[in-house]
């Protein structure tokens, strides 16, 4: 029996403890891990810093992207990068209904408060973009 998440896309699990509301993508957690450390990540906007086209849209914590990837938007895969030093610690799906696009972001290096802050930030006006978190592992777990 298929799985359909809020936005009534297929999920690839149930429910567990690092995923309450089950798991809407896969995440390949090694490659993305082997990807950061060979390619590295280039900040764009750094924390405080407002969108370029919107400034109203002020980012919580870095925002940028893993050097040398290629996503299906076109443009390297995006990153939010945060104090901690805990590496790939997550990821958040999004859709922006301005642009009618979806797209995976990853969470690096962030502390539960961090990671909080990335999931309000992309789904602070759900008619815009909203997302959904997955996360690594159980929020419990990181430090």
């Amino acid at each position: 029996m298929a799985i359909t998440d809020e936005f009534g896309r297929l999920s690839s699990g149930d429910p567990d403890d690092a995923n309450p509301g089950g798991r809407p993508g896969f995440v390949d957690w090694e490659q993305w891990d082997a990807l950061i450390q060979l390619k590295g990540i280039t900040i764009e906007r750094a924390a405080g810093s407002q969108h370029p086209n919107h400034p109203d849209i002020v980012y919580p914590i870095d925002y940028g992207f893993v050097n040398g990837t290629d996503t299906v938007d076109g443009d390297e895969m995006d990153v939010f990068k945060g104090t901690a030093s805990n590496g790939l610690v997550a990821a958040i799906f999004t859709e922006d209904r301005r642009k009618g696009d979806l797209e995976a972001k990853l969470i690096v290096d962030c502390s539960p408060k961090e990671i909080y802050l990335v999931n309000g930030f992309i789904n602070f006006s759900p008619d815009l973009m909203r997302g959904r978190l997955v996360m690594r592992a159980p929020m419990k777990s990181l430090s």
